[in-house]
């Protein structure tokens, strides 16, 4: 049928999940760090998410859509956990994490988590998230946090961490990391990485991405081995 529905431009959306938490039907959800109008059949029409968008990715347009279903909806309700239904997946939605730095030189804590941040995946990470801006960003293989002991004090501490794994993901992060670096005024850039020849991918996206920029940051690489230790 020939109704209005709302259109996201997804060049425009920066992956806040705004709207996704406001479409109280669950139209809207987070796939790889964009809004997407998932279930057409879910939305209403009335445009609950239009006024929480920060960057006015999200129109109406009258197409050919299916009837909105208040049957499905209500259901859906039902069976999804309802803090899950308004931002699909719960695991993509950004958010600071604040916390109270007790450690000391004096009395270091290495159990206590450094993590400033969610998400971290690299795929997952909304290229505009405000905890970018003025960060100094880490960018760290999957293996090294649990390689390195100390690794929440020494280098997420004070840093905010994105991590992948370019064998794992199959996938080339240069454009990601690309636009991360040009769409924000990140300060520095560390890269932790293991000995293995498969990190080298990271290294190399990393480095390419910052030529891309056209940013002059410091970049520092660091080396860990498989048994635990830094070696470069």
């Amino acid at each position: 049928m020939l109704r209005k529905i709302i259109r996201i431009d997804e060049e425009k959306c920066n992956g806040c999940g705004a709207c996704a938490k406001a479409c109280h039907e669950g139209a809207i959800q987070m796939v790889d760090g964009k809004a997407k109008l998932v279930f057409e059949d879910y939305c209403d029409g009335l445009g609950d998410c239009l006024p929480v968008c920060p960057t006015d990715a999200i129109s109406f347009e009258e197409r050919e859509a299916p009837a909105y279903n208040e049957k499905a909806v209500q259901q859906a309700k039902k069976t999804v956990h309802p803090e899950n239904l308004p931002c699909g997946c719960p695991g993509t939605e950004s958010k600071v994490i604040r916390r109270e730095d007790t450690c000391t030189a004096d009395a270091p804590s290495p159990i206590t988590s450094r993590l400033s941040q969610w998400p971290v995946q690299i795929k997952l990470v909304p290229v505009n998230a405000p905890y970018f801006d003025g960060a100094d960003l880490l960018i760290a293989a999957d293996c090294t946090a649990y390689a390195y002991g100390n690794f929440h004090n020494e280098f997420i501490r004070g840093r905010v961490v994105i991590v992948g794994c370019p064998k794992l993901d199959a996938v080339d992060y240069t454009e990601k990391l690309t636009a991360i670096l040009t769409n924000n005024t990140i300060k520095s850039l560390t890269l932790v990485r293991m000995e293995v020849p498969c990190c080298g991918g990271l290294e190399a996206a990393a480095k390419n991405a910052l030529k891309a920029s056209g940013k002059l940051l410091p970049l520092q690489v660091v080396t860990i081995s498989t048994d635990g230790r830094i070696i470069a």
